[in-house]
């Protein structure tokens, strides 16, 4: 497989973690969008970031949507994430272009601003859990880290990262999501080694390289997480692959339009003229002929 994510654990089950490569997935988004390099960037780690979170849900008919709301000119972010790492999304203004930093990366911060990130995830309740927090540093990665630690509560350190080439294509993108599990239970002499082993992590995440840099030396999820966890009990319990999916289809999309009401639908009938609805995931072009909207009230009527 191309891109995939890795689950595992380490130092003795305290600690699990969730590594991926990902080039493929942004590339994808960026051919399907036209996503100019910044908004390339931006999506690319939002999808990384959703496609992992995805991978943590405990049923196969979870759902996760990631959504930012910002006052900067890429307008938003969505991504939506199934529990087989499946993710599609898309930026609101995908064409933007912004100068480089002074470093020379892409300013995805300038382009998303000040903002708010919602995390939904539909796990089977009446209701989808929501939580939100506004945006750190609109870096997405730190946003992410954000999240956990006030919404979930949860100590998570997140890496993401997307290198876009001189020709506009992806040329690497993966992250990684390292969290701490709760210490309860364990001796005084366990609880120091899990204090030891936090600040020991913390100096090497600190000292850690770009995650992109060490994809360009060659460096794939496995060989990062054992450079992270050395001599703490890595493994790696399974790896499954990630992919840009849509699962939109002409029975979906007849079934929102028909939700919008049989005056609305008549008075598309009454222009005389075929309507033409677009998924904003895949940007793939639905069009519905007047007969078919005729059909839509019939069967509305009828049922």
């Amino acid at each position: 497989m191309s891109d995939y994510i890795i689950r595992g654990t380490a130092g003795k089950g305290r600690v699990r973690f969730f590594a991926a490569t990902t080039r493929e997935l942004a590339e994808t988004a960026r051919q399907i969008h036209h996503t100019g390099r910044v908004a390339t960037a931006a999506l690319g780690r939002l999808l990384t970031g959703g496609a992992m979170m995805g991978a943590m849900c405990k049923n196969e008919q979870d759902l996760l949507t990631l959504q930012i709301r910002c006052d900067g000119p890429i307008g938003g972010l969505v991504v939506t994430a199934d529990a087989s790492a499946n993710v599609k999304g898309y930026a609101v203004h995908p064409g933007i272009e912004l100068p480089p930093k002074e470093n020379g990366k892409l300013d995805v911060g300038a382009a998303l601003g000040n903002g708010i990130l919602y995390v939904v995830k539909d796990i089977g309740l009446k209701e989808p859990y929501i939580g939100q927090t506004e945006l750190v540093t609109g870096e997405i990665a730190e946003d992410l880290t954000s999240y956990f630690a006030i919404s979930e509560q949860v100590p998570t350190a997140v890496a993401l990262g997307v290198l876009v080439d001189k020709n506009d294509t992806v040329k690497q993108a993966g992250g990684f999501i390292v969290q701490m599990l709760p210490g309860e239970g364990m001796s005084q002499e366990e609880a120091l080694e899990y204090e030891n082993m936090i600040d020991m992590l913390e100096l090497r995440l600190a000292a850690f390289a770009s995650v992109t840099s060490l994809m360009e030396e060659g460096m794939q999820p496995e060989q990062m997480m054992e450079a992270l966890f050395q001599d703490y009990d890595m493994v790696i319990h399974d790896r499954l692959e990630t992919k840009y999916a849509c699962n939109c289809s002409k029975e979906r999309v007849e079934n929102a339009v028909a939700s919008i009401g049989k005056k609305d639908i008549q008075e598309m009938i009454d222009d005389n003229k075929p309507v033409e609805v677009n998924c904003q995931f895949c940007n793939k072009h639905y069009i519905f002929e007047v007969e078919d909207l005729r059909q839509l009230i019939t069967y509305d009527e009828e049922a």
